[in-house]
């Protein structure tokens, strides 16, 4: 058989197993978001905040769309008050020691001291992601994925796209 005639069979078997990987290492279920959330189709933004095993971000997730402000948290670097507009948020005021909150959130050490925490609002329209978090593999150790869900906010501060605002001022954490 031509090899790339076996190669394009051998691709839906592949996918599938890659799949059932993928599956088998998601633990927990997406959380029943807050009030003024609610559910839409947008597999492209749904794709973006999947991770595979040992790579961090979502193993699942859902789509929704903010059809009032809604409150999130982000822990981050003080040194980098950038960061404060990064991808990765949470839903509930976060909770220390800080290596929980690393376990729980698979934020591996070498990331961010994550010694800074502000809230601030989803703007009406935004779309994020929610869902529990993929494993990751840090150096030197790995963090098991968790059934905390995490909010995936695809802010782009770079190119000045952001969908939060109305942000607090950052403060000491944990």
């Amino acid at each position: 058989m031509i090899p790339i005639l076996r190669a394009w069979l051998a691709l839906p078997v592949a996918l599938a197993l890659g799949a059932a990987a993928h599956a088998q290492s998601c633990v927990g279920e997406v959380v029943k978001p807050p009030e003024g959330l609610r559910e839409v189709q947008d597999d492209a933004l749904l794709a973006s905040a999947l991770g595979q095993p040992g790579k961090g971000a979502l193993c699942k997730g859902k789509v929704f769309q903010a059809d009032q402000p809604v409150t999130l948290y982000r822990v981050y670097d003080a040194s980098k008050s950038y960061t404060l507009y990064g991808r990765w948020w949470s839903l509930e005021v976060p909770q220390g020691p800080r290596s929980q909150y690393q376990q729980q959130n698979a934020i591996c050490p070498e990331w961010s001291p994550l010694n800074v925490v502000s809230a601030c609002k989803l703007k009406v329209g935004s779309r994020v992601v929610i869902g529990p978090g993929q494993s990751a593999q840090c150096v030197g150790s790995s963090i098991p994925a968790s059934a905390v869900n995490q909010v995936y906010v695809p802010n782009d501060s770079r190119h000045n796209v952001l969908f939060v605002e109305n942000c607090t001022e950052a403060q000491a954490w944990p």
